[in-house]
């Protein structure tokens, strides 16, 4: 690390403090704290929410997925691309989740069934998600201090200290402190702006990569693989162990099952302006996803070629040597890509390739902290507690909440030694809370006849078995038959079945879904749902266009739909093809050259340029409503008799000067 990539490094860092200090200001409520006060536009969501996706843990991830899956896997993925896309422009959960105004996942499970479920829940999910995040602090410092070219650990008087530990715990503290200055609205700034550098680094860094590596390098490194593990003939992976098909095929159930039950992102579900702008904000992330695409799979080709390739041999026998040295098998796999990628970068861009992943690594750290923290306060102690609490003493437990979030994440990341593949062990402890939650999300959203004994029953069995699926892969580990993937998927078709029997059972009154939703005679806005319904052709039904879309809006939503569906259709002829006449692997070559490298590099490009222009607008317009806006002091998470307290007519109040709340 050079003087010009630390200077990079104190840019972002300073940049980050700068918005922390600025954006309190605007901090007035609960509702902001824990909502940004829901008046967020679809570019300050999309940016945002990327941002969490950009960590180093997150790459950490991906590296480990493509070593071992490489291209095959992603072409199974695109046989499944049009199902992600068609949940993701219809606003599948998200929609309805956001018309209910709740601002936790438990919330709504008070008012879908009763307060006794949503504490169970709130805690289930407050402790599933602090074990799922206890390891990302730990991974995402274990990466930087080998970025950085620390040494593994250093001596304190007579005790060993790996230095991953206190590099966590000052990226945990810095982050912190942006969590608690303004809450969402500080963190969703925050992860704005760092996006938006982000965007722009992304092309710097792709085009050095292009400019040191060239392609035949590169397929000639993966294409140097033994039978059935290839990546980049997914014919001929088809004895790949974890990352397979199989993997792609679970992760379709699940993935539908779980839609936004996982709440390490809650925040941002209840943050839209409008059902429709959370609807669009997620279109959005799709096209603002072929920029990190383009980079990870770059880094992860290029770094594998520069470990393995002859014309490299000289070059990287040093980084080797590192690699050779870690002790751990996990954290040496783990970490070999990442220290290939610091030794290959030159001068500046290993800066801001740094830059990019500690932004990500605060946004999506601090965004934890905010989803668990909050989960506990608001649905665990609030609704057991007698008395509420005065808007001050709310906050102030909130934010107690987040630093007991980040001391057990520090506490976790230091102790606990990680046996299972990231992903995998993000698959396990999500479905711990999610395959029980999952069927009472979609159940109490789109079918009337679910009921609380239903949610109940299909909650108990879903976590019941997923928590025993993770004992029993702790204890026998590769002697278990199933992976975590496999625990998840089993869990959550049992979940379903479930709910649905016991609901039938046990229903003896429609659910009023009106209500929850604020539609016909409760909407908050009358005239908005005045009248029939028009009628739509079969392609506005499929896509769910409505009256809140405009021109712009369709051809967004269109054109993404159409660029999924082209490469499904590519995959789809191509998996026929190949099994009437095999492609060789100059074809495969050719053809990830283009799907992999040429077209998301280029749509890398095009998006900076407009998710730049977009955030900045959005910035200015998210600054004006939070002076503006009506602050509810009664619009807290509190529900009585299945209905959001602080909804009736009388309840808003005039905006008031900013609060100063105790820290």
């Amino acid at each position: 690390m050079q003087i010009i990539d630390w200077s990079i490094i104190v840019a972002s860092f300073l940049v980050v403090i700068a918005i922390a200090v600025y954006t309190q200001r605007y901090m007035r409520s609960v509702a902001d704290f824990l909502s940004a006060g829901r008046v967020a536009g679809r570019y300050v969501l999309a940016v945002s929410k990327g941002e969490m996706g950009a960590g180093a843990v997150v790459f950490v991830a991906g590296f480990e997925v493509f070593n071992q899956g490489g291209f095959s896997l992603q072409w199974w993925e695109l046989l499944t691309a049009p199902i992600w896309m068609l949940l993701t422009v219809t606003g599948f959960v998200i929609y309805r989740y956001r018309e209910t105004r709740a601002m936790t996942l438990a919330q709504f499970f008070e008012i879908r069934y009763s307060r006794p479920f949503r504490v169970f829940t709130g805690f289930l999910g407050f402790a599933a998600g602090i074990i799922n995040f206890g390891i990302i602090p730990a991974v995402g410092a274990r990466f930087m201090a080998y970025f950085f070219g620390l040494p593994p650990s250093f001596h304190f008087y007579s005790w060993e200290i790996p230095t991953y530990i206190p590099v966590m715990g000052a990226f945990l503290g810095l982050t912190l402190l942006v969590t608690l200055a303004g809450g969402l609205i500080t963190l969703m700034v925050a992860d704005c702006v760092e996006g938006i550098i982000s965007q722009i680094l992304y092309v710097v860094i792709i085009g050095v990569l292009l400019w040191m590596f060239c392609w035949t390098d590169i397929a000639q490194t993966l294409g140097n693989r033994p039978a059935g593990h290839s990546l980049l003939n997914p014919f001929d992976s088809l004895d790949v162990k974890d990352f397979n098909i199989w993997f792609v095929a679970m992760g379709i159930v699940t993935g539908i099952y779980g839609t936004m039950a996982w709440q390490n992102q809650s925040a941002f579900n209840s943050a839209g302006l409008t059902a429709h702008e959370s609807r669009m904000a997620n279109v959005l992330g799709k096209w603002r996803f072929f920029g990190k695409q383009a980079v990870l799979t770059l880094l992860a080709v290029c770094a594998m070629t520069y470990l393995t390739h002859p014309d490299f041999t000289t070059q990287s026998q040093p980084t080797r040597e590192e690699i050779a040295g870690i002790s751990q098998p996990k954290i040496q796999r783990q970490m070999t890509i990442p220290l290939a990628v610091e030794n290959l970068l030159p001068e500046g861009v290993k800066g801001a390739l740094c830059a990019v992943l500690l932004m990500g690594l605060i946004g999506g750290d601090g965004i934890a902290l905010h989803s668990w923290g909050s989960l506990f306060v608001q649905d665990v102690v609030i609704p057991l507690r007698k008395k509420a609490f005065s808007p001050k003493q709310h906050i102030r437990a909130l934010r107690w909440s987040m630093v007991g979030v980040a001391l057990a994440a520090f506490l976790m990341g230091s102790l606990f030694r990680q046996t299972e593949y990231i992903s995998m062990w993000w698959s396990v402890t999500t479905a711990f809370y999610v395959g029980g939650a999952g069927a009472a999300i979609i159940g109490g959203l789109y079918w009337k006849k679910g009921t609380t004994a239903g949610a109940w029953s299909g909650l108990l069995t879903g976590s019941g078995l997923s928590g025993g699926g993770i004992l029993l892969r702790q204890i026998y580990q590769d002697q278990f038959p199933l992976n975590g993937m496999q625990i998840s998927f089993f869990s959550s078709l049992i979940a379903v079945a479930v709910y649905v029997i016991v609901s039938l059972l046990t229903c003896r009154q429609d659910f009023d879904m009106d209500r929850m939703l604020h539609r016909g005679a409760y909407a908050l806005d009358p005239a908005k749902h005045a009248g029939p319904a028009p009628k739509r052709s079969l392609w506005r039904s499929l896509l769910g266009f409505d009256e809140n879309f405009t021109k712009f809006d369709k051809v967004l939503t269109s054109s993404i739909t159409f660029y999924t569906l082209a490469l499904f259709f590519v995959a789809l002829i191509g998996t026929i093809w190949n099994l009437i006449s095999p492609w060789s692997m100059p074809v495969w070559s050719a053809f990830w050259y283009i799907k992999a490298i040429i077209i998301p590099v280029t749509l890398a490009v095009v998006t900076a340029i407009w998710f730049t222009w977009g955030g900045i607008l959005d910035l200015r317009h998210l600054f004006q409503r939070l002076r503006l806006h009506t602050v509810n002091a009664m619009d807290n998470g509190m529900v009585i008799n299945h209905q959001n307290v602080g909804e009736a007519p009388e309840a808003p109040q005039p905006a008031k000067p900013p609060v100063t709340v105790d820290k």
